[in-house]
């Protein structure tokens, strides 16, 4: 072979291996950083065809209304726990901080945090819904398939219009 045409191969080779490293890393980095959206039966049964359950440890976002009578507030610190549920399950959340003014039990929110032991989702933000004039479309969907009450029929009726 020739010198001149080694030297391109292996020219080539670095570039490609180089590029393949670097897509790699940049994924695994990105894994990380994702935050999945799951209503509280999707935890409990598992999301989409595969049934597939997020497992401890994995970043994500939980919605779905607050359950009347759930909210604990330690006396002592900021910690709050409380439980989000849907019509087919309820998933327990604690939170370290001061929570929004609208938060409230019956209202809906949005949790983005990690999965804990027990299905326990430890919160790093909490999110409560603000304005009824819009409603992202995942959750939207969502609360069309697991709700019934005034908040399903709001968002049926109203939620997704962009």
């Amino acid at each position: 072979m020739n010198p001149r045409r080694k030297s391109r191969l292996y020219l080539a080779v670095a570039v490609l291996v180089g590029l393949g490293l670097t897509a790699a890393l940049v994924l695994y980095a990105l894994r990380s950083n994702i935050d999945l959206f799951y209503t509280p039966s999707e935890i409990l049964q598992g999301k989409g065809e595969n049934h597939e359950k997020p497992e401890v440890g994995d970043h994500l976002r939980i919605g779905g209304m607050v359950m009347p009578g759930s909210v604990r507030r330690d006396d002592t610190s900021l910690q709050v726990s409380f439980k989000v549920y849907d019509a087919r399950g309820a998933i327990a959340v604690t939170y370290t901080g001061i929570l929004p003014d609208l938060f409230r039990e019956g209202q809906g929110v949005v949790a983005q945090g990690v999965l804990g032991p027990d299905n326990v989702v430890n919160a790093k933000q909490v999110l409560a819904k603000h304005d009824e004039k819009y409603v992202p479309p995942e959750v939207a969907d969502a609360m069309k398939e697991n709700h019934h009450g005034p908040a399903a029929k709001y968002v049926a009726n109203e939620g997704s219009k962009s």
